[in-house]
């Protein structure tokens, strides 16, 4: 009978440790949203309601965070997407010290303080007489989130043959015919998944959007600006419903990746088929011309 290596029982129990850390805080806190009581509580049980969703519904500068925080949230996806991607791929391109120091400067923004980022983007703009309010706020996060795009799409440019690249290049296709029929498919994953980072950084950022938002609320200004005037359920509420979308949009995402996985692996076979049926044609005629 084989026993299970000590090493083996360690990482469960640190796994299992590590996996209720994170997801006991979550489930209490979803529980908090659909009990009765009128503290953000788990116990005493006080039974279910919907009261703090109906709640939340008619808080009307809640819904208009919200609607803010997506209007940023698209805006900052649609500058981090092209600006990341077209970063990855001059990087990419790059050798020697030209390419450490690009690097380095488009990934120095993830390691500097939200607060810094935030004054920054204020103190800047407002030389060009720029007032505070959203677009700044999607400014500043684009300037940090652009580098997570970056990193993705430099991660998957890993696994490209630039084999394609010349050889299409040889056969007359012009670079833009290249990037669009060529390249672009296959950063696809990485700029897919680039843009759903973006977007839930940019809803998550509090930092940035509290120096740079004007007289506009986005929902993590609103949440803070509550928890220090006393936290009610409907916060709760709130953010099982943000779990809620992540979740159901990680979901989506994995199904999606594997759809295209499996895509390209039945690509694959066909070509290996159809190479042993050109492999078998040429061999046979050999054949019967010997």
């Amino acid at each position: 009978m084989n026993k299970t290596p000590p090493s083996r029982i360690l990482f469960n129990i640190y796994v299992a440790i590590f996996l209720a850390f994170m997801l006991i805080p979550l489930a209490i806190m979803g529980g908090a949203a659909l009990n009765a009581s009128r503290f953000p509580s788990v116990y005493p049980w006080k039974g279910f309601t919907d009261q703090w969703f109906i709640d939340l519904w008619n808080d009307d500068r809640m819904l208009n965070a919200a609607k803010n925080t997506v209007l940023v949230a698209l805006g900052v996806v649609c500058m981090a997407v092209p600006i990341g991607t077209a970063g990855g791929i001059l990087i990419n391109s790059l050798r020697g010290r030209s390419r450490s120091f690009l690097y380095g400067l488009m990934v120095a923004p993830i390691l500097t303080p939200g607060a810094v980022i935030g004054i920054s983007t204020l103190l800047f703009w407002n030389k060009f007489d720029v007032p505070a309010g959203l677009h700044l706020s999607a400014f500043g996060q684009v300037s940090y989130i652009a580098a997570y795009v970056m990193l993705l799409v430099l991660a998957r440019l890993q696994s490209f043959d630039k084999g394609l690249e010349e050889a299409a290049l040889d056969l007359g296709a012009s670079h833009a015919q290249v990037i669009r029929r060529i390249l672009a498919p296959h950063l696809y994953p990485a700029i897919g998944a680039g843009a759903l980072i973006a977007f839930f950084q940019s809803v998550e950022n509090f930092n940035v959007t509290l120096f740079t938002k004007g007289t506009y609320d986005t929902l993590t200004v609103y949440v803070g600006s509550k928890v220090r005037t006393g936290i009610t359920p409907t916060i709760n509420a709130l953010a099982l419903i943000l779990i809620t979308i992540t979740i159901i949009g990680a979901a989506a995402y994995e199904v999606l990746r594997r759809r295209e996985e499996s895509r390209q692996e039945k690509l694959r076979e066909l070509a290996r088929e159809a190479e042993v049926a050109t492999e078998a044609a040429l061999l046979t005629g050999a054949t019967e011309t010997a």
